[in-house]
């Protein structure tokens, strides 16, 4: 399964949505327990958790009311499996800190399971920037975090439980991540402004926070998950160190400023050249070889993902659905196909498949998913509804199993 903006967004379209909020104003979106059911479960947390040597203290991250667990109390110190030394988190540590109420935060999850991966590629798609997921785990009436703003727009999808999330007033003017714009709490609390509302974001809501926009949340159910994924646009400064690149190439440029010795007419040189200069950054910005490097940089401007399909790549089996990605949250049930080289057939009006069990007859479409199935060499729920809409994926993959065709991974 894709997901696009439109699919986020809904019922609120990406018109309506670029008119009137993008960049603008917040934007709560109700959707219903089920719109983002795929994206991630307990079962797959629990399965990503479980991966232990991708996780450690800057990867995993556990707070306390507002206040981060320093790593030695929730890791211990690890090799990693390329030697390097890390902290790396400890299962009943974790749980240890989990019991007495503290949050987990995920880092860097955006491309971990295909329901992730789907989120991040909408986001992206729309041109909206690059987008970096993290998962926040926290429990009832334990905030992780202070009223704070972020340096990226900020777009929440909650999956599990529900939270509340103060909305202030109060937005930094466009804020990048950089020294200058670390400010004390006190800062935070002034410049925050008045509460603007409070909004109850439950499983399958969606919450749009532009850049710097001031916010605080606190789970309301006895649990609540959420994903955060931090969009991060191509800025005005990205053309600057685009030109800075450029300038190397012209001489102009490159000469030394004139000599300063407090005399009038050495100012006057200096801002003589200065304005020179700025002048021919002007000129630059309307070279069309300029433009056009900034233009597909622009359209260019997200992660890449996915895409592996060896077997594919080898001619030795047919194309995944979905480019090799597999979409969709849950991938379903996984089978191994046992009967290489088998194929549907038409026998007069009807398709057979020959089985180990006999021959079983199917419909003209179940005969055309049975045979993208059955040239690769395993497949999933999830890859067979991709590929063929039209037919039951699951009723087609239990006659297939019980044909002796197929067997569950």
């Amino acid at each position: 399964m894709t997901m696009t903006l439109a699919d986020l967004l809904a019922p609120i379209t990406p018109e309506q949505f670029f008119a009137e909020y993008y960049d603008r104003q917040p934007l709560h979106v109700q959707g219903g327990a089920a719109k983002f059911a795929s994206v991630l479960s307990w079962r797959q947390i629990n399965r990503l958790l479980d991966q232990t040597h991708i996780w450690s203290s800057q990867s995993l991250k556990l707070v306390m009311d507002g206040t981060p667990i320093p790593p030695e109390q929730y890791c211990t110190r690890a090799t990693s499996r390329d030697g390097a030394q890390l902290q790396q988190p400890v299962a009943a540590r974790v749980a240890h800190w989990v019991a007495q109420g503290a949050s987990i935060v995920m880092n860097d999850v955006d491309s971990l399971t295909p329901g992730l991966t789907a989120v991040s590629e909408a986001l992206e798609g729309a041109g909206l920037g690059k987008a970096q997921g993290n998962v926040y785990i926290s429990w009832q009436s334990h905030k992780a975090f202070p009223t704070h703003f972020d340096t990226h727009d900020v777009w929440a999808v909650q999956v599990e439980g529900e939270k509340t999330w103060n909305i202030w007033e109060g937005r930094a003017e466009w804020p990048i991540a950089h020294p200058v714009f670390n400010f004390p709490r006190e800062h935070h609390e002034r410049a925050r402004g008045k509460l603007r509302g409070a909004v109850t974001v439950k499983a399958g809501d969606l919450l749009y926070l532009p850049r710097g926009w001031y916010h605080d949340a606190l789970a309301e159910a006895p649990s609540s998950v959420h994903i955060a994924y931090g969009v991060h646009a191509p800025l005005g400064m990205d053309l600057v160190n685009m030109l800075l690149e450029r300038v190397l190439y012209d001489a102009e440029f490159r000469k030394p400023l004139p000599r300063q010795d407090g005399s009038a007419a050495a100012k006057f040189a200096l801002t003589s050249r200065a304005n020179q200069l700025g002048q021919r950054l002007v000129e630059l910005t309307r070279d069309p070889k300029v433009m056009e490097v900034l233009g597909k940089f622009v359209a260019d401007y997200r992660f890449h993902r996915g895409g592996n399909d060896l077997l594919a790549a080898r001619g030795i089996a047919a194309p995944s659905a979905g480019n090799g990605t597999a979409r969709g949250g849950e991938e379903g049930a996984a089978f191994r196909v046992l009967a290489p080289g088998a194929k549907a057939v038409r026998r007069g009006t009807e398709w057979v498949v020959k089985a180990p069990a006999g021959n079983l007859p199917l419909a003209p479409a179940e005969a055309e998913a049975a045979n993208w199935l059955l040239a690769r060499p395993d497949g999933t729920e999830a890859e067979l509804r991709t590929a063929h809409p039209a037919v039951d994926a699951v009723a087609l993959l239990r006659r297939l199993a019980e044909a002796g065709m197929l067997a569950p991974t």
